[in-house]
């Protein structure tokens, strides 16, 4: 999975690639006469665990395609990224509607990807670690970016259904927003035939 950077990354990396493409491999030697040992340590890690590069031996690295790379980032990843969470979630709103509908009315494209997810008030700075530390911009109530977010929506109580391995609202709550909004009424058609008015 390929992740975001830091600038420095970002520099060390156009480095490389500059230098060797992505056909010759290079070693930390590299950096000897820009940065100390524990600094070029820490961007090698940095680059290998972002898939950035990769190893080649023992001591010798090749860069990753830029193209491979930029295609990565916009890759959709939250929905596989959350099932590795430790704490209680749903998905909601627009989210709920689009997973309930199987993906009949999507609300994604890679310029804009939000996902709105509820999670206990108590637990929210377990969720902003988690999705910082998989590279995923994250905001609380609102907020916006290019490409895949996450909207944590921080509540006392949570009531979950599950669908496709996924904790979302449950399906007469998800259904009534569905019916509440004209723009989901395909979405709202398509889940209340395959599912039914409302859920035994």
């Amino acid at each position: 999975m390929v992740r975001w950077i830091p600038a420095y990354g970002l520099r060390a990396y156009a480095l490389f690639l500059s230098r060797h493409g992505t056909r010759e491999s290079f070693g930390q030697s590299e950096l000897d006469w820009i940065m100390g040992e524990s600094m070029k340590k820490k961007v090698f890690s940095l680059l290998l665990n972002a898939g950035w590069i990769r190893k080649i031996s023992r001591s010798k690295y090749a860069c990753i395609e830029s193209k491979k790379i930029f295609q990565g980032l916009l890759q959709f990843k939250v929905q596989d990224t959350i099932k590795e969470a430790k704490k209680p979630y749903l998905f909601t709103g627009l989210s709920a509607i689009e997973i309930w509908s199987d993906y009949s009315y999507v609300q994604r494209g890679l310029e804009k990807s939000p996902y709105f997810i509820k999670v206990l008030s108590k637990d929210l700075s377990y969720w902003k670690k988690f999705f910082n530390s998989k590279g995923i911009p994250n905001y609380i109530n609102k907020g916006s970016s290019i490409g895949e977010y996450v909207i944590l929506l921080p509540v006392k109580h949570i009531k979950a259904a599950e669908k496709i391995g996924l904790m979302v609202e449950t399906y007469n709550y998800t259904l009534n927003i569905a019916k509440k909004n004209e723009m989901y009424l395909y979405a709202y058609e398509y889940m209340r035939k395959k599912y039914g008015s409302s859920a035994a």
